[in-house]
């Protein structure tokens, strides 16, 4: 059974600016300067686009972690989907949804995942893991969206 959650950031940013933002491999990477992520295959700079791969290795709970990401699905600047290939969960989905309102734009974040390990994983999930991701997706957002919030931190819940 795979864990949802979803985060919703508010920004003056222009829609199709946070949408190539949010595709960016270089942003991505300075954002999550914390966990030494780096690209190491596929697309390793610059934008990211349908069909194409980006393998990434980063340090999680103290271990190193690679994960092989695929964008699945991209209607710009609406929406893109990137999902796991190869990597540590069972299964890993991101769909990033960009819409517009009085205030600017409205990023929201629909991540699905579940861990290896059948019950076992499924107690991490429960117990750290969902938290741990939503974190991540949120500092990401913040990094994103830096001087440019409305209404409120990003990545809160929706």
């Amino acid at each position: 059974m795979a864990v949802t959650f979803v985060c919703t950031t508010r920004t003056s940013m222009a829609m199709t600016e946070l949408f190539d933002l949010s595709r960016s491999i270089d942003a991505h990477k300075d954002s999550m300067a914390r966990s030494r992520e780096k690209a190491v295959s596929g697309v390793t700079s610059g934008l990211i686009s349908l069909g194409e791969e980006v393998t990434w290795r980063a340090w999680h709970f103290g271990l190193p972690v690679q994960m092989t990401s695929r964008i699945t699905r991209m209607r710009a600047p609406h929406c893109f989907v990137d999902e796991q290939v190869r990597g540590p969960f069972r299964c890993f989905r991101h769909v990033h949804e960009f819409s517009t309102d009085s205030n600017g734009t409205v990023m929201v974040d629909r991540i699905e995942f579940a861990a290896p390990l059948g019950l076992l994983g499924r107690l991490a999930e429960k117990l750290f893991l969902a938290r741990y991701l939503r974190s991540l997706i949120e500092t990401r957002n913040r990094h994103l969206t830096a001087g440019h919030v409305v209404g409120g931190a990003p990545g809160g819940r929706a």
